[in-house]
Order: structure tokens, then C-alpha cells, then sequence
């Protein structure tokens, strides 16, 4: 394949002529519209899109690690939920009234039904190939025990079942149904503790392994992947390009790439190139790395006895990555059983990153909201010690609490990937933050992302959003081809329920998730309580 070498003189993404390479007097280099950093779901995400929105644009794509999605995009570095706060109890807190906050679920549901419509086309269109090796159906459900937990489950069931997203909810507080639906989960369990779910059939267990390399299959048709190259530096030229400084891990072999636009999605490794970048965007942004262990069930026996998401509420001071969940996954076609995580704590940003990437990512602008943070982030340093110090057997208690009579010797225990929080700089500090922080340079030549969870499952709407940051002369021309994609863009599908059926069921047959019919809106008008469980206690 012939690289794709941009013509500066003509100025502009697209003015490109193909040729081999173009040569300095001491070292090559390369030119290309877009450079994308980092071959895991978000890179091939924004290359996807580019591709057909501009497929004239040459498009190089530059990762570390020799394979794509090899690290955070890995299956078994991640839960591999579909996250659209279905089951995700973080994303529905109870305020000081008792009341529920269902701001957050609403629009990581609406952003997850963009990835959806995303992957549906690419499937009707060839981008993308068979979806049973990257999707598959299983129920998310919330659990709790306790009186307090069963009446939150109550009130989440009341506040979202209303709403069109949340429609065919459940909400289950009977020991048989408990133990029909959730077998592994009930045997030896004392029901004299109660115990509610929210159940709800039609989640998703996503490989984002699998999607990234279908989608960077579909990139790599008419781009350049240079896998097991490592990038050094960058710097912004006087003419809003860019400079990319590249080493061949291998070889050894140091190169320049010329890019109209860099987009860094390396993960934990972001905020040291975009520290490196020197947009002053950057400035502030720091990272407090968490790492992870998974309990992963080695039984099959133990593995065909559940099929669902179960996620529970998180020990106090946990970060939100930390929700425990007992966890079908669906991986090359086969199933398996995840609990976890467990979290621990290291200075790498990477999982195949270097105990000094803390230490180093500490600059001048980010001094002080870095320490501040430990004296208000108390409650989780004492959580991350506790887990630290815990035994194995500690951690099989805790995976008792979901499934009784677990044994150890069912289990192994896998290193999940690492994640890097976001250290935002509020005013002389700075706040801990949770989610996904997206960064982008005033003129709009880089973009970057930064933080975790929801992370991959949000990953479409994500980079519509840096595609209108940053490509503004460019964005309204895109409209047309972007609602082509997926017709609910510029929408909100909660108050359009007649788009919402006919999107959930396109993307239902497209993505062959068979038996997950859209509800039927207009029966389930009776209210919030219409679908709670009436059988009694």
C-alpha cells in the first residue's frame, strides 16, 4: 500500500499525491492528513467515521504495542458491558431527599444508542462483519440486598421505567423469581436478607477487542497501520501542521510524520503526549492511575449456571470502576464468567507502561491540583489500601456476597487493564473526576481523551464531538452523511419514542441481538410502577 504524502503547498485536508515516502536528508517522512495515535476503539472509532466522511483524506494510524486493542480495548481488560446505565448503579445516585438523580442514565444511554445505529450501519455496509463476533445479548440487572438497597432498587425502578430508554424495566423482590433467573447467584443464599433486582433483557456484552480490529480492517482498506511504533514527541508547526516524531520499536528506526491532525487515543498513555504537545488545553489536566484484578471462573459447570450482567453498589470510597459485577462475557464465541474488580494501585499508566509514568506526568501546572486531591479523595486512598492489604480468601468473601457458595479453586485471578482518572484543575486545585474528558486544541488541529468508564461504549458520540470541535469549516457539510449513519443524530430518542422503536429494532436485526424487541410505548403508559413485580413477598 502506497502512503499517503500531503501536498503543503496546496494547504488543506485532501490535497494529497500517493507516493512511497518523502525523504529528508536524515530520516524520512511521512505526511498524512490524519494521525491517529493509539490503535484501540477510540482511534479506530474517529478513523471509521473520517473514512467516510472524507475518504480522500489520508489517515496513518501509530501504535506502541504490536496488535491492535491489546490494551484497554482488550476483552479481558474490561467488563465489556454495553455501559448505558441499565445496571450501573453509580450512574443513578440517591440525593439527600432519597430521591433519584436519573440525569447521568439518560445521557449515557442516549450516547450508547449512537454507538448502537454506529455499528449497525457499519454492519448493513461492510464496514464491519459478522456482529456475533463483537456483540451479543445478555440481561444487565442491578442487585441489592438489605432493606435500605431493596427500596433503592424501588425508587431507580420508579424513576427510570418511566422513561422511554428504560422502558420493560423490572423491578424483582421475590425469592423464586431470584432464583429462577439468577441460579449461581441464589444457591445457598439466606433470603431472610432481602434482596431486589432491576432487570432489564436487552443489554449487551460488547468485545471491544474484536470491534477495534474490525474497524481499523475497515481503516487500514486505504491507510497506513504501523504497529510497534512508539511516538517521542510532538511539535506544532507555524502553519497549524504538526510534527510526529516516530521510533520503530523493533528496528530501532526513528521517522517524521507531518500530520494536518493529530488525534491522541493512547489510553493511560495520553496525558504524557499531550503534555508533550504543548497545547496549553493540556495544562493542568493531571492522572491518578488505578489498576484492576479480575476473579475469572475456570469452572464451565459454574459458567453455564449464569447468563446476565449483575451489577451491585460500590464499597464506600470506591471509585466507579469499582462497582462490583458478577459478569458474562461472550469472547471468540465463547462464554465466561468475570467477578470483580478488585482494585489495586500502581504508578504505570499503562499496563505495559513504566513504574516512573506517574512521577513524570507531575509538571509545574499540575502541582497543586495533583495534591490536593489526597486530602479529599481520604475515603478512597483508605479503600485502595484495604484492597491492597486483602487476602485471597478476603476476595473470595467478597465474591460470596454474589454468589454463596463460590470456591476458590473455581477462580483465577487475572490483571485487568489500567486506568488513568482525571485531575481536573479547580481553581487553585483541582477535583477527581470519573469519566471521560475529552480535550482539543484551541485551533483544532489535536484532540485528545482522557479518564475511563464509560469510555468505549460511548466512544461514537465521543468523537462526534471533537469532529465538531475540531473540523468547523467541515461539520455542517457533515450532517447529512452523519444522520445517514445514524438517524437519531441531533436527537433525543427519550422524547421521540416512535424513532426510538424504529432505531432499536434496526439495530436489533442489523446486529442479530434476536429476542430484544423494542417495547411497546404505547402499552406501558400506566406509569413508573406499571412492569414492578406483584408477586408476593
Amino acid at each position: 500500500m502506497h502512503r499517503r504524502v500531503e501536498n503543503v503547498a496546496a494547504g488543506g485536508f485532501g490535497s494529497t499525491q500517493s507516493a512511497e515516502e518523502s525523504s529528508s536528508v536524515s530520516q524520512k517522512v511521512i505526511k498524512t492528513d490524519v494521525a491517529l495515535i493509539g490503535a484501540g476503539i477510540m482511534s479506530a472509532t474517529l478513523g471509521t467515521i473520517l473514512r467516510q466522511l472524507e475518504p480522500s483524506w489520508s489517515i496513518s494510524v501509530f501504535e506502541r504495542l504490536e496488535a491492535a486493542a491489546a490494551e484497554s480495548s482488550d476483552p479481558w481488560n474490561n467488563a465489556g458491558t454495553g455501559h448505558s446505565a441499565l445496571c450501573e448503579l453509580n450512574y443513578t445516585p440517591a440525593g439527600p431527599d432519597g430521591e433519584i438523580d436519573i440525569t447521568k442514565a439518560l445521557n449515557i444511554n442516549e450516547q450508547f444508542q449512537m454507538s448502537r445505529q454506529f455499528w449497525a450501519h457499519g454492519v448493513d455496509n461492510g464496514v464491519l462483519g459478522a456482529p456475533n463476533e463483537f456483540i451479543n445479548p445478555i440481561p444487565h440487572v442491578s442487585f441489592c440486598h438489605g432493606e435500605s438497597g431493596v427500596e433503592f432498587l424501588r425508587k431507580r425502578h420508579a424513576a427510570l421505567s418511566s422513561q422511554t430508554l428504560f422502558e420493560g424495566m423490572e423491578y424483582i423482590n421475590d425469592d423464586t423469581t431470584f432464583s429462577e433467573r439468577l441460579p449461581l447467584m441464589a444457591e445457598g443464599r439466606d433470603f431472610a436478607d432481602p434482596v431486589a433486582l432491576n432487570w432489564f433483557d436487552q443489554g449487551t456484552d460488547v468485545d471491544f477487542g474484536a470491534l477495534s480490529q474490525q474497524l481499523l480492517n475497515y481503516v487500514g482498506r486505504d491507510a497506513d497501520l504501523y504497529y510497534g511504533h512508539e511516538i517521542r514527541n510532538l511539535s506544532k508547526q507555524s502553519d497549524g501542521s504538526w510534527i510526529v516524531k516516530v521510533r520503530n520499536t523493533r528496528t530501532g528506526e526513528k521517522f517524521r510524520v507531518e500530520a494536518r491532525f493529530v488525534f491522541v487515543g493512547a489510553g493511560g498513555g495520553a496525558l504524557h503526549l499531550l503534555q508533550k504537545s504543548g497545547i496549553k488545553e493540556a495544562k493542568g489536566f493531571g492522572g491518578f492511575p488505578v489498576s484492576g484484578e479480575f476473579f475469572r471462573c475456570t469452572n464451565p459447570d459454574v459458567i453455564e449456571q449464569h447468563s446476565a450482567k449483575v451489577y451491585g453498589q460500590a464499597a464506600v470510597g470506591a471509585p466507579p470502576m469499582s462497582v462490583p459485577h458478577l459478569d458474562t462475557r461472550v469472547i471468540n464465541n465463547d462464554k465466561g464468567l468475570l467477578f470483580g474488580p478488585y482494585a489495586g494501585w500502581s504508578p504505570k499508566f499503562l499496563k505495559t507502561g513504566g513504574f516512573m509514568d506517574l512521577p513524570k506526568s507531575v509538571k509545574p501546572s499540575n502541582l497543586l491540583p495533583m495534591m490536593s486531591i489526597a486530602p479529599k479523595e481520604f475515603g478512597l486512598l483508605k479503600y485502595l489500601i484495604s484492597e491492597l492489604a486483602a487476602s485471597h480468601g478476603d476476595r473470595v468473601n467478597t465474591l460470596q456476597e454474589f454468589a454463596p457458595l463460590a470456591v476458590g479453586e473455581d477462580w483465577e485471578l487475572i490483571t485487568a487493564g489500567q486506568r488513568v482518572q482525571v485531575i481536573r484543575k479547580n481553581g487553585m486545585g483541582g477535583s477527581l473526576e470519573f469519566g471521560t474528558a475529552v480535550v482539543t486544541s484551541e485551533d483544532g488541529t489535536m484532540a485528545g481523551l482522557l479518564g475511563a468508564s464509560p469510555g468505549a461504549s460511548t466512544a461514537v458520540p465521543a468523537m462526534l464531538s471533537i469532529l465538531e470541535k475540531c473540523f468547523t469549516a467541515h461539520y455542517d457539510g457533515w450532517r447529512g452523511k452523519l444522520t445517514e449513519i445514524m438517524p437519531s443524530f441531533g436527537q433525543k430518542l427519550n422524547e421521540n419514542p416512535s424513532l426510538y422503536r424504529e432505531v432499536w429494532d434496526w439495530t436489533n436485526r442489523s446486529l442479530n441481538l434476536t429476542g430484544t424487541q423494542a417495547p411497546d410505548t404505547d402499552a406501558l403508559t400506566a406509569g413508573p410502577d406499571a412492569n414492578a413485580d406483584t408477586s408476593a413477598d
